[in-house]
């Protein structure tokens, strides 16, 4: 008998533990931390999708048919303003030169008499004039042949890298072939579109903006080690894609961009009356963002929001919520539409600062 009080004893104390165990727990998913979201004038770094280009790049064209007779250079290789690059076989034009000086000296002994006769009046004037202007057409196809031979050599216009040589030597060229691409990589220009929105907030924060400034993402993930500056903006929108382009410079002294390259401009966008949130505070459906809303009820309920930029351990938020909301903070994973829960509030300037405190 004794032993039946003490096993009945037993199972009810242990479940009065196992209750109060149960309870403990209810109450501890059942308390959590709401605040609100908070107007606050800050800024946030968004990236836009960038062609890099080289500040100078330019296509090399045989100006002059032929076979190429020299290569000088190489593919990848630096160059200087004025160095021979290739040179097409020059024996035509050559002879066409001396053709042309020929008669250029013929033309200069005709006139040379023709002066001499009209000086003793054997000749008229005109007849002079005549010979005169035979001189100087014949002086202009010096000129011209002088102009087709220089055409058989093609020289850097400027310091710059070579890019691939699709011909080889003997190719027969035509004129207006493809010999190269020189690249000036000295300096280069970052291009990216920004939205009408984002486009007339640039300009109206010009105060607010102190620089324009901005950072280079490459495809490696890295940043660049130098800033840029935003210093064109075409002047036209794309009617398509309702964007605009922006143009930074960057510099490049250790030549590591190249023509062609991709990368992602960071731009420092300033925002007044902005509302924030704590990134925490936020959870992710198929790309969409929402939180949960607590009701005058204590109940919860989410709400898809969109944001528009991000700051560390925030999210700019430009609809879904107010400032008036009472958003769930702490707990967003352990509760589901409609629950009634338990909280105690924190003020968000509170929230913020706490945050910041912790990134330090």
């Amino acid at each position: 008998m004794k032993k039946i009080v003490m096993i009945t004893g037993l199972m009810a104390t242990l479940f009065l533990v196992s209750c109060n165990s149960k309870k403990e727990e209810k109450e501890e998913v059942t308390n959590f931390t709401v605040t609100n979201p908070i107007r606050i004038d800050t800024s946030y770094t968004k990236q836009y999708v960038s062609q890099i280009k080289s500040i100078r790049n330019i296509e090399l064209r045989a100006q002059e048919k032929g076979f190429l007779q020299n290569i000088y250079v190489d593919e990848g290789q630096y160059v200087k303003a004025g160095q021979i690059l290739f040179r097409i076989m020059p024996k035509m034009y050559e002879a066409e030169l001396l053709k042309a000086q020929a008669e250029e000296k013929s033309a200069e002994i005709e006139l040379q008499n023709a002066k001499t006769l009209a000086d003793k009046n054997i000749i008229s004037k005109n007849e002079q004039a005549v010979a005169l202007a035979n001189v100087q057409a014949a002086k202009a196809e010096v000129a011209l042949a002088k102009l087709h031979l220089s055409f058989t050599e093609i020289r850097a216009p400027f310091d710059g890298t070579i890019d691939r040589i699709p011909l080889k030597l003997g190719s027969l060229i035509e004129e207006g072939d493809l010999l190269t691409s020189l690249s000036d990589n000295s300096q280069m220009f970052a291009y990216f579109n920004v939205s009408e929105p984002e486009y007339i907030q640039y300009q109206t924060d010009v105060k607010d903006r102190a620089e324009n400034k901005v950072g280079l993402i490459l495809a490696n993930g890295e940043s660049f080690q130098y800033k840029g500056n935003v210093e064109v903006i075409e002047s036209e929108f794309d009617n398509e894609t309702g964007n605009i382009a922006f143009r930074a410079r960057f510099p490049n002294s250790a030549k590591l961009l190249r023509n062609g390259e991709t990368g992602q401009v960071q731009m420092i966008v300033p925002l007044r009356n902005a509302i924030v949130i704590p990134q925490k505070s936020t959870y992710e459906i198929q790309d969409k963002k929402y939180v949960f809303i607590v009701d005058k009820n204590n109940k919860v309920s989410s709400k898809e929001i969109t944001i528009t930029g991000e700051i560390p351990d925030l999210y700019v938020v430009s609809s879904g919520i107010t400032e008036n909301d009472k958003i769930l903070l702490e707990g967003v994973q352990k509760v589901k539409e409609d629950d009634k829960i338990k909280f105690a509030y924190v003020a968000p300037q509170n929230v913020i600062n706490n945050l910041r405190l912790k990134a330090e």
